[in-house]
């Protein structure tokens, strides 16, 4: 399974919000398209549902943006899909009533309580770190 597109832009937008220096600091939304190549207005829809789902905090004025509402570390990537995906809802048709797609439902029931177990664990604050180890400059050997 993978990310929407929504959720992917959200959660990099959200990991860049999270990296801000000083903590605390905003950071306007143009900036974030800028740097990641996310397009203005699907931009602004996305951090308008976090900020309505009381992840983010939108400040007006010439310093204004946008900063996390709490702290990277108390933000789980399940919350931040739950806030975006609200309307998605998958659609099936034709009877479903036999062993073989109780069998597929079984399977499908697991992996979506594995993921949910994992995204409820993984927070913004992880992401964060692994974005940071991502950036350390790999060692070369030469032989």
């Amino acid at each position: 399974m993978t990310f929407s597109a929504k959720t992917e832009y959200g959660l990099v937008a959200l990991i860049e919000l999270a990296a801000v220096d000083p903590p605390g600091s905003t950071l306007q939304a143009g900036e974030i398209c800028r740097r990641q190549g996310i397009p203005a207005r699907y931009l602004d829809q996305m951090l308008t549902s976090l900020r309505k789902g009381g992840l983010l905090r939108s400040i007006r004025g010439p310093r204004g943006g946008y900063q996390l509402a709490r702290p990277p570390a108390a933000i789980s990537v399940a919350e931040v899909i739950a806030c975006l995906e609200r309307d998605i809802a998958a659609e099936r048709q034709g009877d479903r009533s036999t062993l073989e797609f109780g069998v597929v439902a079984g399977l499908e029931t697991r992996l979506e309580q594995a993921r949910t177990r994992l995204l409820q664990a993984t927070t913004l604050q992880h992401l964060l770190e692994e974005r940071a180890v991502r950036a350390q400059p790999q060692q070369m050997f030469y032989i």
